[in-house]
């Protein structure tokens, strides 16, 4: 296995900072236990009217839901650990565990939807648009270029791959739009855009800004349907996170260009600039850019950070499923950022020289790392060899830069 061989690495087992109480997303309590109503209402039941006693040697914490052990073990430096024990189980879950409500997502140019788990887990699912083998129009302007599916799915295991771990985990998975969408909705809304295409297929479309219409309506065969499920991070009420707009955002506009599309020293004013002024800002928007560059994702306008811990945090790799719409060409601009700045994460660098030889080559271990979806192939092969070219521009930018 390429991937074990990967993550034994020497790179891949540098030390990560102490983590402090004040460095946790949450301070639990360690004696409060998760249990759920005998009578089948799926809902919290605190420690004061759970069970007292536990199994032999059992603590509150294995009483906990894998989603809410992921949620508690989110710190300052890490959104889950490089070993983390809960990530098979969070997947399978993702993958297989009943749905017993599903509601349209609001907001956003296209169908999301939220769907619950018996346990209170959430994820969120973007339904398959195109087949594996459909590349985005090259007159397509790229923000009317549809989400994929599988573009989500790859993204967590790249960006697990490239040791940022920044994207909250995702699974493929198999959805009966009758019985676990149409049937259990209580989305009034949602609930109207049903109906049966000529073929026979149970379709539906939604509300939205962008793609939601009878010409757009996802339908199923005749009523199965792939998506992504994405395991939802805590409510924003229990941890607030803000919403950075991407100083490297384009302009959204057919016409208009951005302003470091058209100012060669546009990094100096961004270095000026909080939060880029200080801490390593700048170099994780780098490393941001870089998986970008990889997917070939050119819709990266805002990211968000988790507001308890400041400026000292990484970045929320969130919304990717404009990556991977094309394998036949490359988008230079994405990594601006770098070849503007000149600044890459020395650890970042180590990385991805060593995904560029052969016993790490990117592409099997990605495609390694894929084949355990339940969706697989996840990826078309020429998306997976356009990685291995892509790693090697980069790898020439930061050499030019360098030399410079």
């Amino acid at each position: 296995s390429k991937l074990a061989a990967l993550f034994e690495h020497p790179l891949y087992n540098t030390p990560v900072p102490e983590v402090t109480e004040k460095d946790k997303l949450f301070n639990i309590n360690p004696t409060e236990k998760f249990s759920l109503r005998s009578s089948g209402s799926d809902e919290w039941v605190s420690s004061s009217k759970a069970e007292t006693l536990l199994p032999t040697g059992k603590t509150a914490y294995d009483t906990y839901p894998t989603w809410l052990k992921f949620h508690i073990g989110i710190n300052r430096y890490e959104l889950y650990p490089r070993r983390d024990p809960l990530l098979p189980t969070l997947l399978r879950d993702l993958a297989t565990q009943r749905i017993v409500s599903s509601v349209q997502k609001s907001g956003g140019t296209q169908l999301k939807l939220i769907m619950t788990f018996p346990n209170y887990g959430q994820a969120l699912f973007k339904p398959m648009k195109q087949t594996r083998d459909q590349e985005t129009p090259i007159d397509f302007f790229y923000f009317s270029d549809f989400e994929r599916h599988n573009a989500e799915i790859a993204a967590f295991h790249l960006d697990r791959i490239l040791d940022f771990r920044r994207i909250p985990p995702v699974s493929g998975r198999l959805v009966n739009i009758t019985k676990e969408i149409r049937d259990i909705t209580k989305d009034k809304k949602l609930a109207k855009t049903f109906f049966i295409s000529p073929a026979g297929n149970v379709c539906f479309y939604g509300e939205c800004s962008y793609y939601c219409s009878t010409e757009h309506a996802l339908c199923g065969k005749p009523d199965r349907l792939e998506g992504s499920m994405a395991a939802l991070l805590p409510d924003k009420t229990l941890a607030k996170r803000r919403s950075w707009r991407s100083p490297w955002r384009r302009s959204y506009h057919k016409s208009k260009k951005a302003e470091w599309e058209l100012n060669p020293d546009y990094c100096t004013q961004v270095r000026e600039t909080p939060p880029y002024d200080r801490g390593h800002r700048l170099l994780d928007l780098i490393d941001m850019t870089i998986l970008d560059f990889l997917m070939g994702n050119m819709d990266r306008h805002h990211y968000e950070t988790f507001e308890k811990f400041g400026n000292d945090t990484f970045l929320l790799h969130l919304d990717n499923g404009r990556g991977f719409g094309t394998h036949s060409r490359d988008e230079p601009s994405i990594l601006a950022p770098l070849q503007q700045c000149c600044s890459i994460k020395k650890s970042t660098y180590l990385r991805l020289q060593l995904l560029a030889t052969q016993p790490y080559r990117l592409s099997d271990v990605l495609r390694e790392a894929l084949a355990a979806d339940p969706l697989a192939p996840v990826l078309a092969e020429p998306h997976l060899r356009a990685l291995d070219r892509r790693l090697g521009k980069v790898l020439v930018a930061v050499g030019r830069c360098l030399a410079r």
